[in-house]
């Protein structure tokens, strides 16, 4: 009976793993623009909806928006600007650049669908190629489908874990596989937003240097004791820096 019972928790395992990596193969889709394959399980309609049904709780937990409509307004005329000068334009995607009331977080982020989000500790060290360098990386995010490639990664990964779990009890080491996959995944996200957004702020008339400015900006708010790259879902910013240059070179030959 042991080993008949074993026998069927692998079968079973086996089938929850096979439905996996067939509804892993049956999601790849094509980003049209950015030219990448992707396993993403939702429509950008659903994205667009999760990133509005996100915005308002987003924007609480940062203490709210702003009050100051002439700062939201310079966050809404960069942000529009880089929009109407690059792909995002063709996009599905409804854009807006929420200006967050967090004077102490320096952070900005993007929602699926196109709702930006930057904190005022970090609008407040930055000039105007700056703002359009750290918004034109949010809206790679958004063009890249980022997020909604990650929901899709994690579902893959949490139905692998299942699968190793009954048919091995081997869960605990597959989801610590998937969570160092995710956690790599993240950080190539953020050097392809890096360079989108280097290539954003060229097509808007910016200088793309300033986006160098914005690594130290980050690399100092980060301080002397921060996290190390393997252990973190941005890449260090000296690493980024490299990258961000190469894509200088790349795009305008400086």
């Amino acid at each position: 009976m042991r080993r008949g019972s074993w026998r069927v928790r692998i079968l079973i395992g086996l089938a929850i793993v096979a439905f996996a990596f067939i509804r892993r193969c049956s999601n790849q889709e094509e980003n049209p623009y950015t030219g990448r394959t992707q396993n993403i399980n939702m429509t950008t309609e659903q994205e667009i909806a999760i990133g509005l049904q996100s915005a308002p709780e987003m924007a609480q937990q940062h203490g709210g928006l702003y009050p100051d409509e002439r700062m939201q307004a310079l966050v809404d005329a960069v942000g529009k600007k880089l929009v109407r000068s690059s792909v995002a334009r063709e996009t599905p995607y409804q854009y807006d650049f929420h200006l967050l009331a967090d004077d102490r977080t320096i952070n900005a982020f993007a929602l699926p669908g196109g709702q930006i989000f930057i904190t005022y500790a970090l609008f407040s060290q930055l000039n105007e190629p700056q703002l359009a360098g750290v918004l034109g990386h949010e809206i790679g995010h958004v063009i890249g489908r980022h997020s909604a490639e990650r929901i899709a990664e994690s579902n893959f990964w949490q139905t692998l874990a299942t699968g190793a779990s009954v048919g091995g009890d081997m869960g605990q080491l597959v989801a610590g596989i998937g969570q160092n996959t995710l956690l790599t995944n993240g950080r190539d996200d953020e050097l392809e937003s890096d360079e989108l957004g280097v290539l954003f702020m060229i097509q808007s008339g910016y200088d793309p240097n300033e986006m160098i400015e914005v690594m130290e900006i980050l690399k100092a708010a980060a301080g002397p004791n921060r996290v190390p790259e393997f252990q973190s879902t941005h890449p260090d910013p000296e690493n980024r820096i490299e990258k961000i240059k190469e894509a200088i070179q790349k795009y305008s030959g400086r």
